[in-house]
């Protein structure tokens, strides 16, 4: 498995600063990174996709020296392991509102000790059996990521137990997700939900854990590096072709 350049600069405490892709097209891995962002989050839970689209966006991303992470549908064993054979570096996973869905969680994604991922060395993120499986197996347990969503009340009440679960590598607030879990959707800055996110992020921070969340700005994503977020999502792909287009036609038609 390749060296996650992703997990090296959270584990250096930097902050990196990705953005979710919608779209499916494997030129969409190539421009993010000649623009320099550090990874992306395929969003299979809200579009479609398919396993050759996932084959070839990954392609892609390792030719182009960017770090994919997937977010998958749901936390289940036979969809992390499927994704994660085809190569890609972690994966986001959302819903995980207790300590034993987290403690689940770790063991879809690790191989033995560490959990209970199936072994096959003949799959792409082996090189086809191409790899020393020993080898493989102690660098896919070091390199691949765990990002857990902290998205629903139920979350945010099991948080101080869930952070004890060894082998998560990110919690990912999820701002919108939170407001439906609360019955005030969309109401993202409603005192109720940013207190939860206050709440949320002294817990991750006291933990040592790496804390996330989207950004609608680049001042927005500025803010929240200053607070100690360090896996930043940038919106996405179609938010910025969307956000560029209008800005530009705005200036052309005034």
């Amino acid at each position: 498995m390749r060296e996650n350049h992703l997990k090296k600069m959270l584990l250096r405490r930097e902050s990196a600063v990705g953005s979710f892709m919608k779209l499916t097209d494997p030129a969409v891995p190539e421009l993010l990174a000649l623009a320099g962002f550090d990874f992306f989050v395929l969003d299979t839970e809200h579009v479609a996709v398919d396993r050759e689209q996932l084959t070839n966006i990954v392609r892609a991303a390792d030719a182009a020296g960017i770090t994919p992470i997937v977010r998958v549908r749901e936390n289940q064993q036979v969809e992390i392991l499927q994704n994660l054979d085809l190569g890609w570096a972690g994966v986001q996973v959302p819903n995980v509102d207790t300590p034993q869905a987290a403690r689940s969680l770790v063991s879809y994604v690790k191989y033995t000790p560490l959990g209970i991922r199936g072994l096959s060395p003949s799959v792409r993120a082996c090189g086809y059996g191409s790899c020393g499986v020993t080898d493989y197996i102690k660098s896919a347990n070091d390199n691949t990521m765990i990002i857990s969503h902290c998205e629903t009340r139920e979350s945010v009440e099991n948080l101080d137990e869930i952070l004890k679960v060894t082998g998560l590598d990110v919690i990912f607030i999820g701002p919108m997700d939170l407001s439906q879990s609360y019955g005030i959707p969309g109401r993202t800055n409603d005192p109720e939900i940013t207190e939860a996110i206050a709440d949320i992020t002294a817990k991750t921070l006291a933990a040592g854990k790496v804390l996330g969340t989207v950004a609608g700005t680049p001042e927005a994503a500025r803010t929240l590096i200053q607070k100690g977020f360090q896996y930043i999502l940038l919106a996405s792909d179609l938010g910025m072709i969307m956000k560029w287009g209008k800005n530009a036609l705005e200036k052309i038609r005034t």
